[in-house]
């Protein structure tokens, strides 16, 4: 088994939308599986896509990108981002999760209404935006309730 550590960024689409109790569902699976697993990460869910980043041993993440890739209920897996890491970013999360709301008032300048530019043709584009997505899901989890 590979100790190497890695991350891995994807975006997906749910092929049915998600409510609050099949999100809840799906995180406690997560959760348990990626315990279990050696793995960590973050899960964000916005109008029917995912932008998940998962981080562990090469075989654990390799496995369940594999079952990820066979999973009904997603479609349009598109790996964003592999890269080796030194230690985990996201070590306190099994699988850390911030739901995105719709804003009431109108939206800052630069705020991200879609995970549209993760996938942008222009890769070194993307990549900034992952990792501009992943500083924030760690900046805002980090801030008292």
């Amino acid at each position: 088994m590979s100790t190497s550590l890695v991350s891995v960024s994807y975006v997906s689409t749910a092929v049915d939308s998600f409510d609050d109790a099949a999100l809840a569902e799906l995180l406690a699976q997560s959760r348990a599986s990626n315990s279990e697993h050696d793995l960590t990460g973050m899960l964000l869910y916005r109008r029917g896509r995912f932008f998940q980043v998962l981080e562990g041993p090469q075989d654990a993440v390799d496995e369940l990108m594999a079952k990820i890739g066979r999973d009904p209920r997603h479609t349009d897996v598109r790996v964003l981002l592999t890269e080796q890491l030194d230690e985990r970013r996201f070590s306190e999360w099994t699988m850390g999760y911030e739901p995105i709301g719709v804003p009431t008032t109108p939206a800052p300048e630069g705020f991200r209404d879609t995970f549209d530019d993760l996938e942008s043709d222009d890769e070194d584009a993307g990549i900034r935006a992952v990792r501009e997505l992943t500083v924030w899901f760690r900046a805002r989890t980090a801030i008292p309730a």
